[in-house]
Parts: C-alpha cells; structure tokens; sequence
C-alpha cells in the first residue's frame, strides 16, 4: 500500500463499501464509517439487523472505497468478529471514540463487527 493510502486509513472515517448481494448477487453500494484501532481496520453498524454484514458473510470479498483524503477503490475481505472477548475489546474502544461507552451491552448484543483485511 502507498504512503498516501497508508495515511487515509489513518485519518479517515467515511467511506463506501461494495458488497454482493446475498439473495441476488448484485452490487450493493453504500456510505458508512469505518474505523482504524492499531492499524487494524474495524467496520460496525448501529444496534440492529444490518443487509451489508449479512452480504460480507455470505460472500466476504468486498470493495472497500476510500473517498475522503485519497480517492482509491481498494479490494477487501471481511472476517465477521463472532468471539465476545474480542468483540468487546474492539467495541470499548469504538465506544469510548464515539461517546456510546454506557452502551456496550447492547453493541455487544445487536451490532455487526468485521475486521478488514486488503488483498496484496
């Protein structure tokens, strides 16, 4: 990855993301925030069923588009985050950033969370 990639995942929070229908095998695109804890590259939802996630789980290969600082469509796998102790870990820290902290229960419970890797 070049250095003006390397430092939108860094800095940015918005982006689009490519999905494959699980039902239909379109293209869905849709805007959301993604999040940078430690280099690693976290993508989550409010509480409540979400159609992207249950698309990644189906066909985890997706495109991840940068469109803030850098503009770049990058391919991408999601690793659904299934284990609770990782998953709180992760969610404390989106939490704490986000000032949702008092709701980690219901995260924990209700909120889809996958890890991004990219290819290459």
């Amino acid at each position: 990855m070049n250095d003006t990639i390397t430092s939108a995942l860094e800095s940015d929070r918005v982006i689009d993301i490519t999905t494959t229908g699980r039902k239909s095998g379109e293209p869905r695109r849709l805007e959301m925030w993604f999040h940078n804890v430690d280099g690693r590259i976290y993508i989550t939802g409010m509480p409540g069923s979400r159609d992207w996630y249950a698309n990644v789980v189906a066909n985890p290969a997706f495109t991840f588009h940068l469109k803030e600082s850098a503009q770049e469509d990058l391919a991408a796998t999601a690793r659904p985050i299934l284990d609770e102790t990782e998953k709180r870990t992760v969610l404390e820290v989106l939490l704490d950033r986000l000032g949702y902290r008092d709701h980690i229960d219901r995260w924990m419970s209700d909120s889809p969370l996958i890890e991004v890797t990219f290819a290459g």
